[in-house]
């Protein structure tokens, strides 16, 4: 069992890539079974997206789609270094990949709220 639980839990962006979609206003809503982590995300740029994740110790394995607020479809991974701040709320350390980009990459920064 995992010391991490992400049920129910919010999120926000703390900084991301320039070619990243989301922005310090989208909301990421996350809910977790088991290993199974999930969430729901919209503002900023993004009309509504999901995310599927498998919690593997202190790392997340995901997958996450979008729309934007232009319309337009948006796919990638990611791989999620979990760790505690002196507040106990859990950081999100992303290293995060386009998969209809031309495989365009970046890094971003997610706190629980």
């Amino acid at each position: 069992m995992s010391r991490f639980n992400f049920n129910n839990k919010i999120f926000t962006l703390v900084e991301n890539s320039e070619n990243g979609s989301a922005n310090e206003r989208t909301i990421f809503k996350y809910k977790q079974e088991g290993s199974l982590v999930t969430a729901a995300y919209n503002g900023g740029g993004i009309k509504y997206g999901k995310i599927i994740a498998k919690l593997e110790d202190n790392t997340l394995k995901m997958l996450y789609q979008c729309l934007t607020n232009e319309g337009k479809l948006q796919a990638g991974k990611a791989t999620a270094k979990i760790t505690l701040n002196e507040k106990n709320k859990i950081r999100l350390s992303l290293d995060w990949e386009w998969l209809d980009k031309n495989d365009e990459k970046g890094t971003s920064e997610y706190i629980e709220n």
